[in-house]
């Protein structure tokens, strides 16, 4: 049993679906989840909202970081 060799279409569109979803998947959300972090406190009222909503629109990658990012205020070192 021989397996059917694939076409340069058919790989094309693979690499391209794949290119995509890598890309909504890991890149942006990691992006958005860095960004955020940096400007959390400063950030003003439109920057935070259109934040919100990108962090809507990519959710899913969102997800897929959630587990394993862990961002907690950290106490700050009061120095008398």
């Amino acid at each position: 049993m021989t397996i059917p060799a694939l076409s340069n279409d058919f790989l094309l569109a693979a690499g391209a679906y794949a290119g995509i979803a890598g890309v909504y998947l890991v890149v942006i959300p990691l992006a958005l989840i860095f960004y955020a972090r940096q400007r959390w406190y400063i950030a003003g009222s439109v920057e935070r909202t259109l934040l919100y909503g990108l962090v809507f629109v990519f959710f899913p990658g969102m997800l897929l970081f959630s587990p394993f990012l862990n961002f907690r205020p950290q106490p700050r070192n009061l120095k008398a």
